[in-house]
């Protein structure tokens, strides 16, 4: 049996995803919503290319296939392409979770390792995308950055807060789970963004190395110590 509430989570999360929107000219939402997908689709190579400081707003434009005046039909800023990455990279981490048959995993300590595994296995295979996000966002202004940080609280940590909430064994005091949210939201990121440095062969070694990190996150935990003392 599915756990309700890790469903339900990820329901809420979706939907914040959703109710994210950017104010645009269009009044058409669906439209509008597919328009600033494209946007992103198609000004993501260039950005990552050149930086999102040194690319122009002109540039995005031409990239897109639209004139200045059709760009800011749909955006209003070129931070809102940068916010619009937060928005659909967790989307995409999201329907990445419930296709990896996350939510049909019913026991606590199984399902935050099936979800760390997934998880970091989608970050390296999108690591261009999360290292600009992770680099570039500085550049954000401060109304901008304070929605994308918002979201990544709720959306990010806060799937590792409630997943640990789940877990019998682990007893945090609410500042410690909060900090072994954000650890494990960063751990995540290793392989993405040191994977250069660790000389993967191939698909083997990517396993190995998701493998080690789901472990190591685990006997950080102590939960390794609390199976063992179930066990006996």
């Amino acid at each position: 049996m599915a756990d309700t509430t890790t469903k339900r989570q990820i329901h809420e999360m979706q939907r914040r995803v959703a109710e994210s929107p950017l104010p645009a000219a269009s009044t058409d939402p669906e439209l509008t919503a597919l328009k600033q997908r494209l946007i992103v689709e198609r000004a993501s190579p260039i950005l990552f290319k050149k930086g999102f400081g040194k690319t122009s707003i002109r540039e995005i434009a031409a990239a897109c296939g639209m004139s200045m005046g059709q760009l800011y039909h749909y955006i209003s800023s070129k931070d809102d392409i940068l916010y619009l990455m937060h928005v659909y990279s967790q989307e995409m981490w999201h329907q990445h979770l419930s296709q990896a048959g996350f939510d049909e995993i019913e026991d606590p300590l199984d399902k935050l390792r099936h979800g760390l595994r997934v998880t970091i296995k989608h970050l390296s295979e999108n690591r261009e995308l999360y290292r600009f996000i992770f680099t570039e966002s500085k550049y954000l202004d401060r109304e901008h950055l304070r929605k994308a940080l918002d979201l990544d609280d709720k959306n990010v940590v806060g799937f590792y807060r409630h997943l640990l909430s789940l877990i019998p064994g682990i007893h945090l005091r609410e500042r410690e789970a909060d900090i072994a949210a954000n650890l494990i939201s960063y751990m995540c990121l290793f392989l993405a963004m040191r994977g250069w440095n660790l000389h993967i062969r191939g698909p083997a070694d990517v396993d190995e190395i998701v493998d080690f990190l789901v472990e190591f996150i685990i006997r950080g935990l102590g939960l390794d110590r609390e199976v063992d003392k179930e066990e006996a």
